[in-house]
């Protein structure tokens, strides 16, 4: 464990340079990084990038260098070698997603806000004010230590919510810049602000694009309605048998009974999470919460092609399409459940002639939590935070999480960050608790010592 005054003058330094932390994380999200010049021009993720590369040199990298990446993006690539010592990768992304709407931010979402003592901008969280919380952890144990007592990597890439595998591509290539001991992915976060968190299982994801046709044109509902095989209420009636009365996924052939043995969550505040209405509660109650967002399957019909209603005529429809995306435990292998998908949709779906087309497919994650770096990092958060971690897991994927997997099976993988619920990642009026930005780099500081 760290000598407590060792801890003491950690936690000093890194207070002291959260004016910087503001700053800086000001200076980024004015970048528009959003990795898709058919949004954002692409010269805001080259700008983006080169800021970080600046940064990441500053903070006393021996290596440094931007790498390509096949997509088009830029990651930013860095390691201080210590031979015979233990190894750390740290894990950011600089790229974010788009804004959307103006109308819907209460603050110009490039321009980062103070309100409420929360800061906002779009990537405040996810995931430069992440990127920054490894910074200030690095500069604050050099300023204490005057080095780094073991061997540092980092890996910021540029294309990460595009999911378009730039940064995926480049350690296969060169597995030699993501290896190490230990991997610290910061693109999570807490349950609730305060309470230290660790992401241990990401669910795999497939999606399936489902065609029913029945006839080669509409036809008049007056004069053939009744007889006439409608291919929109066919396409309802199989998508219809994808959930239950209580809403649990029910795919022919898919487990649908594991439970969750991490984390809880907290009913009221899933409810306020997802904006649910007075009188809607989560599907299945409020004990199966955890149980359904990451120990069991979910079928989530994401899009249907149907005639809007602005362009309602009296006509039963001779084709209709939809998109179905299914989320799967972290060690479910999402192929065979996507096909277990496709069969129950022909199975399900009558009248007509049924095409399926697999759409996208990801394998989840589940970290190893009995190593010595799991209980170097748990040991940090705890003295960083004041409460014994928690662990849970996240919907959504980091596919790289799963190639680093492959490629360095016996490295230790560990997910965290400064995201927490009232973060709306991914939403209007993105913020970041600066408390959380702070305590997350004392933790990530102890941890680089305890595994000196």
């Amino acid at each position: 464990m760290v000598d407590s005054a060792v801890q003491e003058s950690l936690r000093q330094a890194v207070a002291s340079r959260m004016p910087w932390v503001r700053d800086e994380l000001a200076t980024l999200v004015a970048f528009r990084s959003v990795a898709n010049p058919a949004i954002e021009p692409a010269e805001e993720c080259v700008a983006a990038a080169r800021r970080v590369e600046d940064l990441v040199r500053e903070s006393g990298f021996e290596q440094v260098q931007a790498v390509d990446a096949p997509d088009g993006s830029i990651a930013v690539c860095a390691r201080s070698p210590r031979a015979g010592r233990p190894s750390v990768l740290l894990y950011a992304h600089h790229d974010v997603v788009p804004a959307g709407d103006p109308i819907g931010w209460d603050s110009d979402p490039w321009t980062l806000t103070e309100r409420d003592g929360r800061w906002f901008a779009r990537g405040a969280a996810d995931c430069k004010g992440n990127f920054l919380a490894l910074l200030l952890a690095l500069r604050s144990v050099r300023e204490v230590l005057g080095e780094w007592p073991i061997e540092i990597a980092m890996v910021v890439e540029g294309s990460e919510e595009q999911s378009s595998g730039g940064m995926e591509a480049i350690a296969r290539k060169r597995p030699e810049l993501v290896a190490a001991d230990a991997i610290v992915l910061a693109d999570t976060g807490n349950v609730e602000a305060g309470l230290p968190t660790l992401t241990t299982s990401l669910r795999g994801t497939g999606s399936v694009l489902v065609t029913v046709r029945t006839m080669d044109h509409a036809a008049h509902s007056g004069m053939f309605g009744g007889a006439a095989p409608d291919a929109l209420q066919a396409l309802l009636v199989g998508l219809a048998t994808l959930r239950d009365a209580e809403g649990e996924t029910t795919i022919d052939g898919l487990d649908h009974t594991d439970t969750w043995r991490g984390a809880p969550v907290d009913a009221s505040r899933f409810r306020h999470d997802v904006g649910a209405l007075d009188g809607v509660g989560p599907l299945g109650g409020d004990d199966t919460i955890a149980d359904r967002l990451w120990a069991r399957p979910a079928a989530t019909v994401l899009a249907i092609d149907a005639p809007p209603i602005a362009q309602v005529t009296a006509a039963v429809q001779g084709e209709a399409r939809a998109v179905v995306n299914l989320r799967v435990p972290a060690d479910m292998d999402p192929a065979a459940a996507q096909q277990l998908l496709i069969d129950h949709l022909h199975r399900h779906i009558p009248w007509g002639l049924v095409e399926t087309q697999p759409v996208s497919l990801g394998r989840g994650f589940r970290a190893r939590t009995d190593g010595p770096a799991y209980a170097a990092m748990r040991q940090s958060m705890q003295t960083a935070f004041g409460f014994e971690p928690v662990t849970t897991g996240q919907g959504g994927s980091i596919p790289l999480a799963v190639t680093l997997a492959q490629l360095h099976p016996e490295a230790e993988i560990m997910l965290l960050g400064v995201e927490e619920p009232a973060s709306r990642i991914h939403a209007t009026n993105e913020s970041v608790d600066p408390r959380e930005l702070e305590r997350t780099a004392y933790a990530l500081a102890l941890f680089l010592l305890e595994l000196a």
